[in-house]
């Protein structure tokens, strides 16, 4: 299929220059990610998803045969297709406030994985329903932090894994409105115990470049700047 590229190029200005009108900040964030990813697919012309399976693995050190039948939420996934890779789970779940817009629009890629129109705060499923939870690039995108971790912690099952790759040190912006330091994953204690860190300094190519091949966060450098954090957690048994 021929994808019009000059077509996403104006989705896209008319999205990011609507942002700059709206007053409602969920509003404005939701037009300015829209034109963010209108702009990506007018730029390259396919959304690709090569790299997830990456880091769904070998980054987090996870055999792709431990994911076979489990049932898996990517909170905040985007319209790539984060889980296009993994037909052998039971459930690959999608959850984006703006799934029904990628979809509208043209940006979702043919994917057997199923998107879940919803945000991280009220997420639409039962108590203890993932075996594992997935935030890449997406926790400081969402409106109210504490909301979003109380429901990270309900929905991932007694023993399931939390996996977390997220920007930090940086100033709100539209997009990304929550900030926080290196110490945000005590936020998810005692319910998920922290079983392995890395800590990067953020390079200009992009958060998943830098998770993978950045050099080690220099704590000793005062200096104010981005950093990448990866973690991995393990859900705790309610008592």
């Amino acid at each position: 299929m021929v994808i019009d590229r000059s077509y996403y190029f104006m989705k896209a200005g008319l999205n990011l220059a609507r942002a700059l009108f709206v007053t409602n900040q969920t509003e404005k964030k939701q037009q300015a990610e829209l034109g963010y990813w209108q702009l990506q697919k007018a730029k390259s012309g396919e959304l690709s998803a090569d790299h997830y399976e990456y880091f769904y693995t070998t980054h987090f050190d996870i055999d792709k045969e431990e994911y076979r039948g489990k049932r898996i939420l990517d909170i905040g996934c985007g319209p790539r297709g984060s889980l296009d890779w993994a037909t052998m789970t039971k459930r690959r779940v999608g959850l984006d406030p703006l799934a029904e817009e990628y979809q509208r629009a043209g940006l979702i890629r043919d994917s057997g994985m199923e998107y879940v129109d919803s945000g991280a705060e009220e997420i639409p499923f039962s108590d203890d329903f993932f075996d594992v939870v997935v935030s890449f690039n997406s926790l400081d995108h969402v409106d109210d932090l504490e909301k979003t971790i109380s429901e990270i912690t309900r929905v991932t099952a007694s023993g399931g894994l939390f996996l977390l790759i997220t920007d930090v040190n940086h100033d709100p912006t539209v997009t990304e409105p929550v900030s926080y330091e290196w110490d945000v994953v005590d936020r998810f204690t005692p319910q998920f115990e922290l079983h392995w860190k890395d800590c990067r300094e953020k390079s200009e190519d992009g958060i998943y470049a830098s998770a993978r091949d950045g050099e080690p966060y220099d704590f000793s450098n005062d200096e104010a700047r981005y950093g990448v954090l990866s973690a991995k957690f393990v859900r705790v048994p309610d008592e």
